[in-house]
């Protein structure tokens, strides 16, 4: 592609070139995760734009380069508006913008909601992978039914080919009913069952997903998880900082998840130190690290979502696109008489 051409992919192609790439989507986010823990990345802190007298709708910026074999740098510009699943809407929208590192200038331009909500469950399940001992779940618990879930699902089912139930629970009953409606419709035999409250969740499973709209911590009590619990705490801001403070913490990344009052960021105000985090996912993948503590403490996965994977998996799809002739090329894109 020439440098004046900017290739443009919808999110329905983006969805289609992706579509049952869980493997590779998983591979790129494990080498995402090990390149930025040897250095070769830049990746300045999130922005969050939030709006006068609203705390709940927000836009964040996610600037990255990421090295080793992948060679790109970006932008991700992506909203949460949680009204608006109440209009028939997703609740996030994103763009990524890919840069080339040669000259600097964007290549490619690409929905990003459905890639985020990938990179986010690939993820997760990869920490469910290599922290949660033991045989596969018999039940997997999923606090949230949105599309993060949905895909932590299709992404825990990659990994953990023997797990067979998820049992579901949202503010929304009738949200839950269609979310388990949908997941059996995309994986056949999984058997799915609602619980009443989170507790029975908790209670129930051994694994669990949170992936919530929550915007302060309202889950203070873990004592009915069973021994040796793995919770992949994605929305960040479910568990009090007291929960946390009893649990074996592993996070993503330090210095990006200690802030904008995440369940952790509040628990290093309380405890006065980030003692209680024991390590990284990516010191868990190159063996610096044990999985876990020990095998009876909860652990709990507190990601905040990096830009280098949005980075890993949207060149995942560009370089697809690329190769099967998928997406929109815009020439000429930039000014034609650049002699100034």
């Amino acid at each position: 592609m020439g440098e004046d051409k900017m290739l443009v992919l919808s999110g329905n192609e983006v969805e289609e070139l992706l579509a049952h790439r869980e493997a590779e989507v998983l591979e790129a986010v494990r080498q995402a995760y090990v390149t930025h823990s040897r250095g070769e990345s830049s990746l300045p802190q999130s922005i969050f734009l939030r709006f006068p007298e609203d705390d709940l709708n927000r836009i964040i910026a996610l600037p990255a380069f990421l090295g080793g074999g992948f060679g790109t740098a970006g932008m991700k510009w992506i909203a949460s508006f949680p009204a608006n699943t109440k209009h028939g809407m997703a609740r996030a929208s994103a763009v990524l913008i890919l840069n080339s590192c040669e000259t600097g200038r964007p290549e490619a331009i690409l929905e990003s909601s459905l890639i985020s909500a990938k990179r986010t469950a690939a993820s997760a399940a990869l920490a469910a992978s290599e922290l949660h001992r033991g045989p596969v779940p018999e039940t997997v618990g999923l606090i949230g039914t949105g599309v993060i879930n949905l895909e932590v699902a299709r992404f825990l089912l990659a990994v953990m080919p023997g797990l067979r139930r998820f049992l579901l629970f949202d503010l929304d009953r009738e949200r839950a009913g269609r979310f388990g409606d949908r997941l059996r419709a995309i994986h056949a035999g999984v058997e799915v069952g609602i619980a009443s409250d989170v507790t029975e969740v908790l209670r129930t499973c051994p694994l669990t997903s949170f992936a919530t709209t929550a915007i302060r911590p309202h889950l203070a009590d873990l004592s009915m998880c069973p021994p040796g619990a793995t919770l992949l705490h994605v929305s960040l801001r479910d568990l009090t900082p007291e929960a946390i403070l009893a649990c074996d913490n592993v996070v993503d990344d330090v210095e990006h998840v200690l802030r904008a009052q995440t369940s952790v960021h509040l628990a290093e105000q309380l405890s006065g130190s980030r003692d209680f985090v024991r390590c990284t996912l990516a010191d868990v993948l190159q063996g610096q690290a044990l999985p876990r503590r020990d095998e009876t403490s909860i652990c709990v996965f507190s990601p905040v979502g990096l830009g280098i994977l949005d980075l890993a998996v949207g060149k995942l799809a560009l370089d697809r696109g690329r190769a099967s002739g998928v997406g929109t090329a815009i020439a000429p894109f930039f000014p034609t008489d650049e002699s100034f």
